[in-house]
């Protein structure tokens, strides 16, 4: 048997943020909260990624030397994934992306209305980080529009992965392939999904809550290391929200052209197709599950028994562990 104590045993908290919280723990009012969750981390790591995109795509046509460079971006989602899984994931599971909440309506019964939430507001989180992001690089931004310009190759950049409007929307480098872009997008898609339902299987000896985070990271910051140049979104929220945020500062032509149904929708049959191949071939039901995994996915058990409950239940619960994949979770 595991015993569970709550947080509000041993750490006392204000009394309006305790009536605050049994308000919020409703059923009423608990789903907005996940959303905003959802909202919040891909918020944080487009925020990462996009400033980190700023910076090298602001030094180079403003010819500021080692201001930045793909290493430095990859580096940038790498780290805004594991902080987003690390803020965000105790509250919605950290789905933080449409293609892995398709894969949760499919597989693990997530209901269509939770699931069209989530979507939407993982959307809108990378559209707010876009704003932001612009407002804090703007002089910069309106200094570099100024120079191409002046240098004449504003209709040539502008809309490119070299240019203001790439540090937001998603776009290929001029006369590239699609066909090419659409085999790199798949595969990187593929692997990542992958790994993602690889590291958060119970019964996977290696990855655990702990590493979970940073394994994933490392899987973002690889595609981004060794195939960003071809064209890769990965995520249909980071891809929307940011094509929806140039749109809105830099007009139309921010829309990205048949590019940019690419980069929305192929991350989608990608991520489904990775599920289906770890749980088909990978994936064995009559393994153990880790013991990290067990106290986590207990505690999470107890923890939603007291919001049943109410505060003033008892802090002490029994096991009841879960083997349900924690990032599909309802």
């Amino acid at each position: 048997m595991q015993q569970h104590t709550a947080v509000y045993d041993v750490i006392p908290r204000p009394a309006v943020v305790n009536r605050w919280e049994m308000r919020r723990n409703r059923r009423q009012v608990h789903w907005l909260i996940e959303c905003i969750a959802e909202a919040t981390g891909t918020f944080l790591y487009t925020f990462a990624g996009a400033g980190a995109t700023a910076t090298y795509v602001l030094g180079n046509i403003l010819e500021l030397p080692g201001l930045g460079s793909v290493l430095q971006i990859g580096i940038a989602y790498a780290v805004g994934i594991a902080l987003a899984l690390a803020v965000c994931f105790p509250t919605s599971y950290g789905q933080f992306n449409p293609a892995i909440t398709i894969h949760a309506v499919i597989f693990h019964k997530l209901p269509v209305p939770k699931a069209l939430r989530y979507i939407i507001f993982q959307i809108f989180g990378s559209f707010i980080a876009c704003l932001v992001v612009y407002v804090q690089y703007k002089q910069l931004i309106d200094t570099a529009i100024e120079a191409l310009k002046a240098a004449g190759k504003y209709d040539a950049l502008m809309f490119t992965s070299s240019g203001p409007g790439g540090i937001f929307g998603l776009y290929v480098n001029p006369g590239s392939n699609l066909g090419y872009v659409l085999v790199n997008e798949f595969v990187c898609d593929f692997v990542l999904g992958l790994v993602i339902f690889a590291c958060t299987e119970p019964g996977n000896p290696i990855s655990t809550p702990t590493t979970m985070p940073w394994l994933i990271s490392l899987a973002y910051g690889l595609v981004v290391w060794g195939y960003a140049p071809i064209g890769l979104a990965a995520n249909s929220a980071r891809d929307l929200g940011g094509r929806f945020a140039a749109l809105a500062l830099f007009g139309k032509g921010a829309s990205g052209g048949n590019y940019a149904a690419l980069s929305a929708l192929t991350n989608i049959p990608a991520t489904l197709l990775a599920g289906v191949f770890y749980e088909v071939i990978l994936n064995d039901s009559t393994r153990t599950i880790h013991p990290e995994w067990e106290r986590f996915l207990s505690a999470r058990h107890a923890e939603l028994q007291r919001k049943e409950q109410g505060p003033l239940a008892p802090s002490f619960n029994s096991s009841d562990p879960s083997v349900e994949k924690i990032t599909d979770k309802a």
